[in-house]
């Protein structure tokens, strides 16, 4: 597994920068996957994590895990937000 950050100007970026840095995505065969179906990928080469990976091949799973990433992402805005105030509130 290797990752590789596109906010970085030298990064080789093979979609558009900004379509990249909205959702995450992961190489798997080939194929750039997005969102839930790149953590499954992601998920499916960690070992222990291995089994909920190749259950998010099941299409209504993978679904169901696609609409809580979406949430998320709804979420994500706020969360890095506090992120950055507790560690200028800890420094």
């Amino acid at each position: 597994m290797e990752f590789v950050d596109v906010s970085r100007e030298e990064s080789v970026c093979p979609r558009d920068r900004r379509e990249l840095l909205a959702r995450f995505h992961a190489l798997e065969n080939g194929q750039i996957l997005s969102g839930a179906a790149a953590f499954a990928a992601m998920w499916r080469a960690i070992p222990s994590l291995r089994p909920i990976g190749l259950a998010a091949r099941n299409p209504t799973i993978l679904q169901m895990l696609e609409r809580l990433y979406v949430r998320f992402l709804r979420l994500r805005p706020r969360l890095q937000a506090l992120a950055r105030w507790s560690e200028r509130r800890s420094a």
